[in-house]
C-alpha cells in the first residue's frame, strides 16, 4: 500500500526514550487478563495472550489509580504552533521525528486524538514502524509490525463524519491498523446514522458513551467530558498505556488544570526549527489561579513546569522529554 510507508528508528535513539515509556508490565500485550480491548487487539493481530506479571509498587502502580499510563506527545514550531490555522494539516517535524512517533506508538496500547485532528488530517492512527526497528516486533522478516495501537477519538458532539474511505478504516480493512474507539455523549450518539455505526462496528471499532459533565470546568471538551472520566473509561476497556497526540484543544485542556495535568506521566515534545506565524493553532494552556495557605487566590498563577528534563537531537529537530512536575 503506497500510503503506508514503513519507518525505521535507530536503537540508540530508542534507548534514550526508554525511561519515558510505560513500564514493562504495562507494555502492549502484557496485560490481557480481564482486558477486553487488549484481548480484542491480540485476537485481531493474531497474537497469543500470556498471563500478565504482577505490577511493581511505587510510581508504576497505576492499576490502583484506575487509569492508564499517559504519555503526552506532539510536534510544535518555535512559536508553539501545531498548525498554520485551525483545520489545516501542517507538516512540522522531520523524518527522524516522524519515525520516533511510530516507535512511541509501538509502545502504547492506544493513541488518542480529538475530533478536530481526525477531521483535518484524516489520520491513519496506526504504527508503521518496521519489524526490524526497536519495538517493531518479529514478523518473520515481513515489514508489518507486530503491535498496532487502538485509535481513540474524543468526539463528544459526533462531528467526525468518517466513512469506509477514511484512512483509519482502510488500514483496518487491510490489517495495517485497528478501527477506532470513539468517545461520545449519549445525545450525540442518537444522531449517528445506522450506516456510520455499521462502518465502525463491522471493523471492530465501537462507541464509548460518556455522560456530559455539568458546568464549565476544564475537561477534555470544556465541560462536556472530563479527563478523569475518559481515562477511567479507557482503563475499564483494558487500556493500560495511552499516547495522547493532540490536537490543540485536547493538549491545552489537558494541561489547563493541575487536576488534569496530574494524570500525565510523561511528556515528549518535538520542537522543529521553524516559525508558523500568527493565526496558528497554539499550545498555550490557561493558567489556574494559585491558592495560598488559606485557600485564597494568589495574585499570579504558579507555572506548570516539567521535571527530570532531557533533550535529544533528531535530525534538525530537538526532542524535549520530561515528567509532569506538580
Amino acid at each position: 500500500m503506497a500510503e503506508c510507508e514503513w519507518l525505521d528508528f535507530a536503537s540508540g535513539d530508542a534507548a534514550q526514550l526508554e525511561r519515558r515509556l510505560p513500564p514493562v508490565h504495562l507494555s502492549p500485550g502484557r496485560w490481557s487478563e480481564g482486558s477486553p480491548a487488549l484481548a480484542q487487539n491480540e485476537e485481531e493481530q493474531g497474537l497469543s495472550t500470556a498471563p500478565p506479571p504482577q505490577p511493581p509498587s511505587g510510581r508504576d502502580a497505576l492499576q490502583a489509580a484506575a487509569r492508564p499510563f499517559v504519555t503526552l506527545t506532539f510536534a510544535t514550531s518555535l512559536d508553539s504552533s501545531l498548525a498554520l490555522a485551525p483545520g489545516v494539516r501542517t507538516a512540522i517535524s522531520g523524518p527522524k521525528s516522524k519515525a520516533m512517533t511510530h516507535f512511541l506508538r509501538s509502545r502504547h496500547d492506544a493513541i488518542l486524538v480529538g475530533a478536530g485532528t481526525a477531521i483535518a488530517d484524516d489520520p491513519g492512527l496506526n504504527c508503521r514502524l518496521a519489524a526490524s526497528s526497536p519495538g517493531g516486533g518479529d514478523s518473520g522478516g515481513a515489514r508489518k509490525p507486530q503491535h498496532q495501537p487502538r485509535p481513540i477519538v474524543v468526539d463528544p458532539h459526533g462531528r467526525w463524519r468518517f466513512s469506509e474511505g477514511s484512512k483509519v478504516m482502510r488500514f483496518a480493512d487491510s490489517g495495517l491498523g485497528l478501527a477506532p474507539f470513539i468517545i461520545i455523549t449519549p445525545a450525540a450518539l442518537q444522531q449517528v446514522s445506522a450506516e456510520r455505526r455499521a462502518v465502525l462496528e463491522s471493523r471492530g471499532g465501537r462507541y464509548i458513551v460518556l455522560a456530559g459533565a455539568k458546568g464549565s470546568g476544564s475537561g477534555a471538551t470544556s465541560g462536556i467530558l472530563d479527563w478523569s472520566s475518559i481515562l477511567s473509561a479507557l482503563h475499564a476497556e483494558g487500556i493500560r498505556s495511552l499516547m495522547i497526540e493532540g490536537g490543540g484543544h485536547v493538549i491545552n485542556t489537558l494541561l489547563g488544570s493541575r487536576r488534569n495535568s496530574a494524570m500525565v506521566n510523561s511528556v515528549i515534545i518535538t520542537i522543529a526549527p521553524t516559525w508558523l506565524g500568527p493565526g496558528g493553532v497554539v499550545v498555550s494552556p490557561e493558567r489556574e489561579p494559585a491558592l495560598d495557605h488559606d485557600g485564597i487566590p494568589a495574585p499570579a498563577s504558579a507555572p506548570l513546569r516539567l521535571a527530570n528534563v532531557s533533550w535529544h537531537q533528531l535530525g534538525d529537530d530537538m526532542v524535549l522529554c520530561g515528567d509532569m512536575g506538580q
